[in-house]
């Protein structure tokens, strides 16, 4: 049997499948969050968003068949090349792009245009796994740790500058093949602290009672164990550290444009201004709710009839299937997400290269981020960030990058049986 007949036998059709029931569902609800009952235009027509989409989807079927039909060592030979070709667009998109809303996130001509920030995701993964891939590279140690954070935290740099806080979240999500490699927990343990420290302070009215329960909590550890001077001083310039950290939010908060401020007050009181900044998650989460267990039906969504959610076609786009579907439908959607998730886990382990599993788990950290954030955001878990739901929202830069991202590792699993048994 020829070799390109053994890895179309290898593809991991349970994966291709469930990447198309989430593109064909999502389509029908971008269809949904559109849809004027008085005009009833066709799901076809490409004079409205999902007819436009049907477009993009079908250019992503000619992007999988391209990736397929590649040889999977050029991804990996060409990780470098890819990941700096991007680095520069996202040089040349504050400069060259087109601004909206106060942002430059597209570059192109005419009506054509990309997002770089979405497309270096898979370029920032290929690097990272090219950097990481020898079994001599260890992030136990200090000097690798630095080569794979600045790998990382180039594109986030350059995306801040645009500027999308939103999407630069997302390549922080990577730090989970960070953990999977070899990072320490300690850096794991410090970042869930310090967000849960943040998250409390600016819960609290008054940063006093904080600062107070941290000198507490201090003194306690000091006096539990033994009081040595080393560890009294270690525990007191953590505790102190700790305390400035506190103080310096709220001037750290004042520092970002007004929508973010808003968003993240919004956050710890949904009435701060229900028909201002806290319209989208209140009206989001009625649309939800008003759902119940079966949904009103397709197309019978009033909260969408009547454009009470603003973006629902793009980042609220779950809201329209809580609607129109119900607990019952927005099960079977979180399902799939789920079950895409496993089976990418269970093809990252099987992987013979660590080049191909480090690609792997970098897709699921990014797929896993895109996909808890869109929904918390969308219920109120989580402030309005701009994060697309992947394979559902509207938008063909969103839906080309995710499409890329998960067919390369796709391509790459398919070819495992030619791969050379190097892991680390």
């Amino acid at each position: 049997m020829r070799e390109a007949d053994i890895q179309i036998n290898r593809v991991d059709w349970i994966t291709v499948s469930i990447y198309f029931a989430l593109v064909t569902i999502g389509w029908f609800n971008i269809y949904a969050a559109v849809y004027d009952s008085q005009v009833e235009k066709s799901i076809f027509d490409v004079s409205i968003n999902s007819g436009i989409q049907l477009v993009w989807i079908g250019t992503a079927i000619v992007l999988i068949t391209i990736i397929m039909v590649a040889d999977s060592r050029f991804f990996e030979n060409l990780s470098l090349v890819i990941y700096l070709i991007f680095m520069v667009l996202l040089i040349l998109t504050p400069f060259v792009g087109k601004e909206v809303n106060g942002q430059t996130l597209s570059i192109g001509f005419g009506s054509f245009r990309i997002q770089p920030g979405e497309f270096a995701k898979f370029a920032t993964a290929l690097a990272l796994a090219k950097v990481m891939e020898r079994p001599t590279f260890d992030l136990s140690k200090k000097n690798y740790q630095l080569i794979a954070f600045g790998v990382l935290l180039l594109p986030v740099i350059l995306i801040i500058l645009q500027p999308d806080t939103g999407t630069a979240m997302v390549y922080f999500a990577m730090l989970l093949m960070f953990y999977r490699e070899g990072l320490p927990s300690s850096y794991f343990v410090l970042g869930f602290g310090m967000i849960a420290v943040t998250l409390l302070a600016l819960g609290v009215e008054n940063n006093l009672y904080l600062a107070g329960a941290v000198i507490a909590i201090t003194l306690i550890l000091i006096f539990l164990g033994k009081r040595t001077w080393q560890r009294i001083l270690a525990f007191s310039l953590i505790g102190l550290g700790l305390i400035a950290y506190i103080y310096s939010l709220d001037f750290v908060v004042s520092k970002l444009p007004p929508h973010q401020q808003n968003r993240i007050m919004v956050l710890f009181n949904p009435n701060l201004d229900p028909l201002g900044v806290g319209w989208n998650v209140t009206q989001s989460k009625i649309a939800i709710g008003s759902g119940g267990l079966l949904g009103k039906g397709y197309l019978e969504g009033t909260q969408t009839k009547f454009d009470f959610v603003p973006e629902q076609h793009t980042d609220f786009i779950f809201c329209t299937l809580g609607e129109e579907f119900g607990w019952v439908g927005s099960l079977v959607v979180i399902s799939l997400f789920t079950g895409l998730l496993y089976r990418l886990i269970i093809m990252a382990e099987r992987q013979k290269t660590r080049f191909t599993r480090i690609y792997g788990y970098c897709v699921v950290s990014i797929l896993l981020f895109h996909f808890m954030i869109n929904i918390a955001m969308t219920i109120g878990l989580f402030p309005v960030v701009g994060i697309p739901l992947p394979f559902f929202s509207y938008g063909g830069s969103s839906l080309w990058s995710f499409t890329v991202l998960l067919f390369i590792f796709i391509k790459m699993d398919s070819s495992r049986a030619t791969q050379l048994g190097r892991l680390g």
